[in-house]
């Protein structure tokens, strides 16, 4: 009797083994099935410069633009699932160098200072600086910007251009805020005179405002084109270099300045 109650609990035991080891095999099998063959980049940002990156606060918290735009398009061509996230503007390159973004598009500039520590794509758009001003100001170029303070992103391209201009014209005096806005409420404000931007963006603040206008940066500097920036020898870049060129050609590019832009070809 003893034997067979022995032998009984056995195959019970050898049982229930069995049945632990065929659920732990499914539970593995739906794990891989659902990450096999996904390809993840994470896309860096500064999500406070519309019509390129900004969040519509009425409509939700999704980072939305023109720049966002292209780089879906260029994910979407190559097979790639893009995840965005959020960060002041003059961090973005040193977090890049630091690997914690795939790549960065926050409507910037190639100049030899960055090229030293991050590699760029071909250009996906042109732009013209410009300098936003209270429409009442009487400020119409840049010589009438002699004596009063003006303002730009910090480590910009436009805060370039502003102390190049300072340089050139008497007793103009720069300062920079970390985000645009707050560069053009010190203008709404009074504490600056004008604000270095590019026209398309110059061109969305006038359309939301009436009392803003602005002028073209004609003593220095020339357009600028917007590029992607990628990790130093990122493997990345022929791939993106290849896709804004096809998607350049293809008419995407076309389509989506026309999606996001106030300013249209004369």
């Amino acid at each position: 009797m003893k034997n067979k109650l022995l032998l009984f609990m056995l195959v019970l035991v050898l049982g229930i083994l069995a049945a632990c080891g065929a659920g732990e095999e499914k539970s593995t099998g739906t794990e891989t099935e659902g990450t096999e063959d996904k390809k993840v980049l994470v896309m860096g940002t500064s999500a406070d410069y519309p019509p390129f990156e900004y969040v519509d606060t009425a409509n939700g918290e999704e980072i939305i633009g023109f720049d966002i735009d292209v780089a879906k398009a260029i994910g979407e061509k190559l097979g790639y699932e893009i995840i965005v996230e959020n960060m002041d503007f003059n961090s973005l390159i040193p977090a890049i160098e630091a690997g914690k973004f795939d790549f960065v598009i926050a409507g910037m500039s190639a100049t030899p200072e960055r090229e030293k520590v991050v590699d760029f794509t071909v250009p996906y758009y042109e732009t013209q600086q410009v300098v936003l001003t209270m429409k009442d100001s009487g400020i119409e170029s840049e010589e009438d910007l002699a004596g009063k303070t003006v303002g730009a992103q910090v480590s910009s391209i436009q805060l370039d251009y502003a102390n190049e201009v300072a340089e050139l014209i008497e007793g103009v005096k720069v300062e920079s805020r970390d985000a645009v806005p707050q560069a053009i409420q010190e203008l709404v404000n009074g504490r600056f005179a004008g604000v270095f931007i590019e026209d398309i963006v110059a061109e969305n603040y006038v359309a939301s405002n009436d009392k803003f206008t602005y002028f073209p940066v004609t003593i220095v500097g020339e357009n600028e084109d917007k590029s992607i920036v990628l990790p130093k020898g990122s493997e990345l870049k022929a791939e993106f270099d290849k896709a804004i060129q096809e998607l350049a050609e293809d008419g995407t590019l076309d389509a989506l300045k026309e999606k996001w832009f106030v300013v249209t070809a004369e």
